[in-house]
């Protein structure tokens, strides 16, 4: 009796055809024309390497990138480093094995772990794409820098720390920051854990509770990238996703908040099917994504509460904009040419705009046949420019089912 491959199977039969593998999800997050630079300069490296791009969703097939990597080693049957994403899609993780080596020992041969950590660690990969930060993945241990490259950057991260916050003892996220001590010979596993933490500063997939039901963080590593005929495929995908999340619950009608909950999931599920019907452009599909981001917050608060634990905290999208992910940092804003100061939620890269005196890379809308910020197209036009896409007003979902999307 024959059966179907396992996934870890049918992503080893891929790579003995291509070391890249790249989820259908995640495509337009690296396009052919780049995977083919990717697979020659993987080439060129002195150990064969392998990049498995999958993303990895709380309560999915995969616990985390290294169980990924480590279960397709094994079915591939191959040694050599491989690489892939975490569950925040800007992470890159990296395993290396030589046949011999002691699996949970840090260091490889080629550095593979902490070649990884030097792209994650670095400033300049902070928008970066996938592609850019394989590449410069795969250069790093084909020249064999790998671990100075880290231990320069932890160093530098360390001295930085040190000076913006040196009484602090957690991260933004709660945390703990551990002390490090970098530019030693080995690198220890609880330094690199410290590290980690500060840079989650930055990062966009926030690990919440109830994030099964949550929308995948990794949506924004493509979504951000895509052109509007893709995005609106992973719009569609999103909100098919959700509807069928929506249709297995098994929240009650008991008490008033869980039901209260199941209904704006369920709201949202509507508005972001009728906003997807109707959209025309990019802002409207980010706006589909938006609604199902609110809805699935709503969802996963529902089903805690029903199961007798808490409310998960709603973390909102980026406000400049909401393709980039969670809006982990707020910030006080003044828009050009006015003295209204806005406090609003945005992105990590968008917060250092602001802070800088930059413009921050915000979503673009049309206003009298000219791209402008969204936020500047009249409130009575647009109801992502009237409510900041729900930062401003709580009314988002009931004001799109009634209407007020496009006018």
């Amino acid at each position: 009796m024959s059966t179907s491959p396992s996934p870890g199977e049918r992503i080893a039969a891929a790579l003995r055809r291509s070391p890249v593998y790249v989820d259908p999800s995640l495509a337009p997050a690296l396009p052919v024309a780049d995977r083919r630079r990717l697979v020659a300069t993987l080439r060129r490296a002195p150990v064969p390497v392998y990049a498995v791009i999958v993303p990895i969703v709380r309560g999915g097939t995969w616990a985390d990138g290294d169980q990924l990597l480590t279960v397709v080693h094994d079915r591939l049957g191959r040694d050599g480093v491989f690489v892939g994403i975490d569950e925040n899609a800007d992470t890159l993780t990296a395993r290396e094995w030589t046949g011999n080596d002691d699996d949970r020992k840090w260091e490889s041969p080629h550095a593979a772990r902490e070649s990884a950590w030097a792209v994650n660690f670095d400033r300049r990969m902070d928008d970066a794409s996938l592609s850019t930060r394989l590449t410069a993945f795969a250069r790093l241990i084909t020249a064999g820098t790998g671990k100075r490259e880290y231990e320069r950057l932890s160093a530098e991260i360390s001295r930085r720390a040190r000076r913006s916050e040196p009484a602090k003892e957690t991260a933004d996220d709660g945390l703990p920051v551990l002390p490090v001590t970098a530019g030693a010979a080995g690198v220890a596993v609880a330094a690199v854990a410290g590290l980690l933490v500060w840079r989650r500063r930055r990062m966009a997939a926030a690990r919440r509770p109830g994030d099964g039901l949550l929308l995948p963080r990794a949506v924004f590593a493509t979504a951000g990238k895509a052109d509007e005929d893709e995005l609106r495929t992973q719009a569609s995908r999103e909100v098919i996703a959700f509807g069928e999340d929506l249709d297995a619950t098994t929240v009650a009608g008991g008490a008033d908040r869980p039901r209260a909950l199941l209904t704006r999931a369920l709201d949202a599920y509507q508005a972001a099917g009728k906003t997807l019907d109707a959209a025309s452009g990019v802002p409207d599909l980010a706006g589909v994504l938006v609604l199902v981001d609110q809805g699935r917050d709503a969802l996963a608060s529902a089903t805690a509460l029903a199961a007798g634990g808490r409310e998960i905290p709603a973390v909102p999208l980026c406000f400049f904009h909401p393709l980039h992910g969670d809006g982990s940092v707020t910030v006080d804003w003044r828009p050009l040419g006015t003295r209204r100061r806005l406090r609003v939620r945005c992105c990590d890269a968008c917060a250092r705009a602001v802070k800088e005196r930059r413009s921050p890379d915000w979503l673009l809308d049309d206003r009298d046949g000219r791209p402008v910020p969204y936020f500047e197209v009249p409130p009575e036009r647009s109801v992502w420019a009237d409510t900041g896409y729900g930062q401003f007003r709580d009314d988002l979902v009931h004001r799109v089912l009634r209407g007020d999307a496009r006018r």
